[in-house]
């Protein structure tokens, strides 16, 4: 009877030990599968925006803006404007100034004239944020850049 009972034993453990392999084994295959499937199909997660392509530049007249602390800045910008704005590079469409002078006279004219002579690269900086939000439609960036055309404080 010692005999069986040992016999018995070990077909369980044998038992018990093929089933653990094939849980292991379908443990490891699924996450196979989801690395597979997370690697090949589903990318980092963040929509790679392609870089937009330079269209041309509009000039924009200068414009005088009266500072918070008194005197005023006379700022002229230039739009660096993307091919979907240019028209896809056939000529017709183009930015409008309008949205980037309401931008400038908001940026300016909370200003002090210290801010303006010593963070001038901060507010380009920040000016350049506001105008490249304010000419994006659709996710789309109608402008990629400004430059300073004139620059003159008094």
């Amino acid at each position: 009877m010692s005999k069986d009972k040992s016999a018995e034993t070990d077909e369980v453990e044998a038992k018990g030990g093929k089933k653990k392999l094939v849980l292991i084994l379908a443990v490891l295959l699924v996450a196979a599968a989801g690395a597979a499937y997370f690697f090949l199909f589903a990318g980092s997660g963040e929509a790679e925006a392609a870089e937009p392509e330079h269209g041309g530049y509009v000039a924009l007249e200068p414009i005088a803006v009266n500072l918070a602390g008194g005197g005023y800045l006379k700022v002229g910008i230039t739009l660096e404007i993307t091919v979907d704005a240019a028209g896809g590079g056939h000529g017709g469409a183009s930015v409008d100034g309008a949205k980037a002078y309401d931008q400038i006279i908001s940026t300016f004219s909370q200003a002090a004239p210290a801010d303006v002579t010593g963070a001038r690269d901060a507010l380009k900086a920040a000016l350049e944020e506001k105008i490249i939000a304010a000419y994006t439609e659709h996710d789309v960036p109608m402008v990629m850049g400004i430059y300073y055309t004139e620059y003159v404080t008094q």
